[in-house]
């Protein structure tokens, strides 16, 4: 089964998003107005110094945070900040409709992987399938065990993730992610707490998911994942100051044979009526 169905229609869209922290004088304003798009199997990375709010702009993508709808003055935002998740307009859910997009629609991978180590491998895999509830708890685990097998890991099924190594754990985390088939895979710093050994596995990982048509955004301090990706976003303060894609090329990742092409300008999408 592919992992995402063509479609003219990205997979997210983001117009006009700011992101206030804090309050009155003390409110830092994050993200300043970003406008983006993310077609269907794209292989993006974000990139910034810290504080550029790309982890930010990376969670209200995935719905784990909302945009900010006024200013600390209390003016309305004009237009107002919205974000759609495989073509449904985020703005308008109530949390729990926000919930359940995130767990049909969007996988999450993190720096700490943030598995429950009362939990064997098998089980965190499954933990997204037994929310959703399409599947008895019989298939949650056979597809838990299938995923954690095409990562190299099916033996350590039934061990309890504080019994694994930290790249292990980081595989697990990343099943887990693809457990009920997402239509995106949004990681945060997937490789910053790993050894370049598992960095590497990790890297590879992303590549193997990325050839099959799952879309991918990640952030990352890493130069040599973030070369990997075929769309590469720099943030600046808050917005996005380049965006390039990087066109086809032979042999593997970071072998030196890959071309950017055209810069594509960061400018707004075509906002939705509905």
């Amino acid at each position: 089964r592919p992992f995402a169905t063509h479609s003219d229609q990205p997979i997210i869209e983001a117009n006009n998003v700011h992101r206030y922290l804090g309050e009155g004088d003390a409110a830092n304003h994050i993200l300043k107005g970003v406008d983006i798009a993310i077609g269907r199997s794209e292989y993006v990375s974000i990139v910034g110094q810290s504080g550029s709010g790309k982890s930010t702009l990376l969670y209200l993508l995935g719905g784990l945070d909302r945009p900010t709808l006024e200013t600390p003055e209390g003016e309305a935002i004009d237009p107002p900040s919205r974000i759609w998740i495989d073509g449904r307009d985020t703005t308008r859910m109530s949390e729990p409709q926000l919930a359940l997009v995130r767990n049909e629609r969007v996988g999450f991978v993190f720096q700490f992987h943030f598995l429950l180590k009362e939990f064997t491998a098998a089980e965190n895999v499954a933990l997204p399938m037994f929310k959703l509830g399409r599947l008895s708890k019989r298939q949650a685990i056979e597809r838990a065990t299938m995923l954690l097998d095409q990562f190299g890991i099916a033996e350590k099924a039934g061990r309890r993730t504080n019994r694994l190594s930290g790249g292990e754990q980081q595989r697990v985390a990343i099943a887990r992610a693809l457990a009920n088939e997402p239509a995106v895979v949004l990681a945060d710093e997937p490789t910053g707490n790993l050894d370049k050994r598992n960095a590497d596995k990790v890297a590879e990982i992303f590549d193997g998911l990325a050839a099959k048509g799952q879309t991918i955004v990640y952030v990352t301090h890493d130069r040599e994942l973030a070369a990997r990706a075929k769309r590469q976003i720099k943030m600046e303060d808050g917005r996005i100051a380049s965006d390039e894609r990087i066109a086809p090329f032979p042999g593997v990742p970071g072998d030196g044979t890959n071309r950017r092409g055209p810069q594509i300008a960061a400018g707004p999408t075509t906002l939705r009526t509905s």
